[in-house]
């Protein structure tokens, strides 16, 4: 005859006799250490199974009124928190959207990631966050994996580089990702083809390049140096774009040697602007490619005791923090990077909310750029670089 087991009680000094509570020790004299209820719990408190739990708490199996009454009622009692982010992992969710970004500490691509958690979490939803440090292999693995997990949408954040086999493999992965019910959203990059089950969210980068060289023209630039960015990146070409086209409005003659290409770092912006000082190129204004390689450039600039906007006049893009720490306070152009983030989010998972203004149309959304004027522009006074 097997032997029939009851349930442990609470054998301390002083006692009542009752079970004790999740995570309480029987051990006298021995401190309490909380412990989260489990699923287990719940189901012995409502007398019935862990997965019969599962089902209430998904909503995914239609189970008796009385039965979720009992199991609603343990999960109050022993104040159980459905562990969404284990859920997930375990492939168990569809609640979950999946984010791939180039990298975590550039600015660009973490205020961007913040507005999609911001609105992923609102809507109930867990937020995975991956990185392919530039890497066009690593991003095309991490879509796979988000799609493996059962990501309910899947959002590829940043530039791209003109590549027909890339191309190929990540529209593949959005009809995967369609067949299965999934969404493939590209963020601040070009589409794929019209025929390609995506959903993108742009900014107008080509005119915000646009206005900004405008603005540094109507000041009295015509020698503008343009640096930073790598040259294949679409961000970079579309920022070109905007910057040629605008000297070209304005009748100032384009000259090569003033596009100088590299990386969105502050390092590259610090390097290449103290080796362009000591040679015989003249600008009176720089256009970083973006707010991180405007301060490298301003610290090389300081350094050659060089002052801004005094002697030369200095702007950015993206207006990211560092844009207005700088001393002095940097002009550039405001992308809405947070608002991109939570587009990305509403156009892949729908949106619960009823403002007109965020009404997506089709499959794209398109958002505005606009020009932040700080401290760091003035009027030409003489040329850097070496008379």
């Amino acid at each position: 005859m097997a032997r029939q087991t009851t349930p442990r009680r609470n054998t301390t000094p002083g006692a009542s006799g009752t079970p004790s509570p999740p995570g309480t020790p029987n051990t006298p004299g021995a401190p309490a250490v909380p412990r989260r209820a489990t699923v287990a719990d719940v189901a012995r408190v409502a007398e019935v199974s862990t997965a019969t739990v599962s089902r209430v708490m998904n909503g995914n199996y239609p189970v008796a009124a009385a039965t979720r009454r009992r199991v609603e009622d343990a999960v109050r009692s022993l104040g159980y928190v459905v562990n969404a982010q284990a859920r997930a992992l375990a492939g168990v969710s569809t609640r979950t959207v999946g984010i791939v970004v180039g990298d975590l500490v550039d600015p660009f691509y973490a205020y961007i990631a913040r507005g999609m958690e911001r609105e992923a979490t609102e809507g109930g939803r867990l937020c995975l966050v991956c990185s392919a440090q530039g890497d066009p292999r690593r991003e095309l693995a991490f879509v796979e994996l988000l799609h493996e997990r059962r990501a309910e949408a899947v959002v590829v954040v940043g530039g791209s580089v003109p590549d027909r086999d890339y191309n190929a493999e990540l529209a593949r992965r959005a009809y995967d990702l369609a067949s299965d019910g999934s969404r493939l959203v590209l963020c601040g990059r070009p589409g794929l083809g019209a025929d390609v089950p995506t959903a993108s969210v742009e900014y107008d980068n080509e005119g915000g390049a646009f206005a900004i060289t405008d603005h540094l023209i109507t000041q009295g630039h015509r020698r503008i140096l343009y640096l930073g960015g790598p040259p294949r990146l679409s961000t970079t070409r579309d920022r070109l774009a905007g910057h040629r086209r605008a000297l070209e409005l304005r009748g100032v003659p384009h000259d090569p040697r003033l596009e100088q290409t590299g990386a969105f770092a502050r390092a590259f912006g610090y390097r290449r602007m103290a080796e362009l000082l000591g040679t015989d190129l003249d600008f009176t204004a720089v256009f970083a490619a973006n707010d991180i390689v405007a301060a490298g450039a301003a610290q090389a600039l300081e350094e050659a005791g060089v002052r801004v906007p005094r002697d030369i006049s200095l702007v950015g893009y993206d207006d990211v923090p560092v844009a207005h720490e700088m001393r002095p306070r940097l002009t550039t152009v405001h992308v809405p990077l947070e608002e991109m983030g939570r587009a990305a989010v509403r156009i892949a998972v729908g949106q619960d909310d009823k403002d007109d203004w965020r009404e997506t149309v089709g499959r794209a959304v398109r958002l505005g750029t606009h020009i932040v004027v700080r401290d760091s522009v003035a009027p030409p006074r003489r040329a850097a670089g070496r008379s």
